[in-house]
C-alpha cells in the first residue's frame, strides 16, 4: 500500500471520528447547541445579511453589466505592473477591500467564470483580494473589542498593507504564464434586467452559504468548549510554548479565532495580555480569517478547478504580515492619545448600528463603488472616441 493510500485511509478515519464526536456532542449538549445556533442565526440576520448582501449583489452587477471590463482597460497598467494581473481584476480587488469577507473571493471567482481573467490570475487574486471590511475592523474590533478608535484604524491600515504585500509577493506565482489582455467588445453583453435578477439570486445564495457556515462553526466551537477538548489542546500547546512566555489563555483565544474569526476576536476583550500583544493577535486573526471563512470560499469554488493552496498560503502570509505590521505601528503611534473627534464619533456610531443602519452603511459603500466604476466606464468611453 502506497503512502498516499495510507494517508487517505487515516484521513477518512479521522473524518469519521470527528463526525461521530460532533453527533455525540449534539446529543449530550442539546440545549447549549440550540441556544448557540439561535444566537448565531440572529447575528446572521442582524449583521451578516445587511452588511454583506448588498456587496454580493453589486459585485455581480459590476461584472455582469461590463463595468469590470471597462475599468480594467483604465486600471490595466497599475494592476499589471504591481500584481501581474490584467486590469479587469481591479474590481475584485476594490470589492475585497471595502466589502468584507468573502465578497472579494466571490468577485474573483465570478471574474474567472465570466472569462475576465485566467485561472492563474484568479488564484493570484484569491491570495490577497479577500479581506475584512472597514466597518467590521473599525466598529466591531476597534471600538467594540478594544474601546479605542485609533486601534481600529491601525488594525485596518495593517490589514490593507499586508494584503497589498501579499499581492506583490504572489505576482511571481506562475509568473511565466501570460495574463489575459482585455479588449474592447470581448465581453458578451446581457440585458440589465436579466443581470440584476441573476445578481440578486446569486447574492442570496451566497448569503445562505455564509450563514450556514457561521452557524455550524459557532455550534462546533461551543461543543469544543463544553467537552473540554479545546481547553486541553490549548493547555498542551501552551506547555510547549512556555519558554516563550505564552499561556494557555492566549493559545485558546488563537485556536478559537483560527476556527471562527469573530469568536476569537471577541475573546480578546478584557484579556490579560498587554494592549500591543492583543492588537497583534487581532491582526493575525483578521489576516487569517478563520476556517469558517475558508469554507465559505471553498463553497464558491465548486467545480471551477481552481486550487485552494494559493488562497490558504496567501491568508497565512497575510496573517503573519498583519501581526508584524501591527506590532510596528503600535510602537510608532501612541494608542493612549485621543483620536480626532470626527473619526472617533464615526467609529462609535459603527458599534451601535442596528440592522437598518448596517444596511444603509453597506448601501452607501456599494453606491460609492458603483460610482467609481461608472466614472472609469465614462472615462473609457470618452478615451475611445478621442
Amino acid at each position: 500500500m502506497s503512502i498516499r493510500n495510507k494517508i487517505g485511509i487515516c484521513y477518512r478515519i479521522l473524518l469519521c471520528a470527528a463526525v461521530l464526536a460532533t453527533g455525540a456532542g449534539l446529543v449530550l449538549y442539546t440545549s447549549e447547541s440550540i441556544e448557540t445556533a439561535g444566537k448565531a442565526a440572529a447575528m446572521c440576520i442582524e449583521v451578516i445579511l445587511p452588511s454583506l448582501f448588498p456587496f454580493l449583489v453589486v459585485s455581480n452587477l459590476v461584472i455582469g453589466l461590463g463595468f469590470a471590463e471597462a475599468a480594467g482597460r483604465v486600471a490595466a497598467p497599475i494592476m499589471r505592473r504591481v500584481f501581474n494581473l490584467n486590469g479587469a481584476c481591479a474590481s475584485a480587488f476594490l470589492m475585497g477591500i471595502v466589502g468584507g469577507y468573502p465578497v472579494g473571493a466571490r468577485a474573483a471567482i465570478t471574474s474567472y467564470e465570466r472569462g475576465l481573467c485566467t485561472k492563474t490570475e484568479c488564484e493570484r487574486m484569491l491570495s490577497f483580494c479577500n479581506n475584512s471590511g472597514p466597518a467590521f475592523i473599525l466598529g466591531v474590533v476597534g471600538a467594540g473589542v478594544f474601546a479605542n478608535s485609533r486601534a481600529g484604524m491601525l488594525l485596518y491600515l495593517a490589514h490593507v498593507l499586508a494584503s497589498l504585500t501579499v499581492g506583490v509577493c504572489f505576482r511571481f506565482y506562475k509568473r511565466r504564464e501570460p495574463i489575459l489582455r482585455t479588449r474592447a467588445g470581448t465581453y458578451e453583453k446581457q440585458k440589465p434586467s436579466r443581470v440584476f435578477v441573476e445578481a440578486v439570486r446569486s447574492g442570496l445564495a451566497g448569503i445562505g452559504n455564509i450563514s450556514a457556515f457561521v452557524i455550524f462553526f459557532a455550534v462546533a466551537i461551543n461543543l469544543l468548549f463544553a467537552s473540554g477538548a479545546l481547553g486541553a489542546l490549548a493547555h498542551a500547546i501552551a506547555r510547549l510554548l512556555t519558554p516563550f512566555g505564552v499561556d494557555s489563555g492566549s493559545v485558546e483565544r488563537l485556536l478559537v479565532g483560527a476556527i471562527e474569526m469573530t469568536s476569537g476576536l471577541t475573546s480578546l476583550k478584557g484579556a490579560a495580555e498587554s494592549m500591543n500583544a492583543r492588537l497583534s493577535m487581532a491582526a493575525f486573526l483578521l489576516g487569517w480569517a478563520g476556517v469558517s471563512v475558508h469554507c465559505q470560499v471553498l463553497s464558491f469554488l465548486g467545480d471551477s478547478g481552481l486550487s485552494l493552496l494559493p488562497y490558504l498560503t496567501g491568508k497565512l502570509l497575510h496573517a503573519v504580515l498583519s501581526a508584524v505590521y501591527m506590532a510596528a505601528l503600535s510602537r510608532i503611534v501612541p494608542l493612549a492619545a485621543s483620536t480626532a473627534v470626527i473619526a472617533a464619533g464615526q467609529v462609535e456610531i459603527l458599534t451601535q448600528m442596528n440592522l437598518i443602519a448596517y444596511l444603509a452603511c453597506a448601501l452607501i459603500n456599494c453606491a460609492a463603488v458603483l460610482f467609481t466604476l461608472f466614472l472609469l466606464w465614462i472615462w473609457d468611453k470618452l478615451a475611445g472616441r478621442v
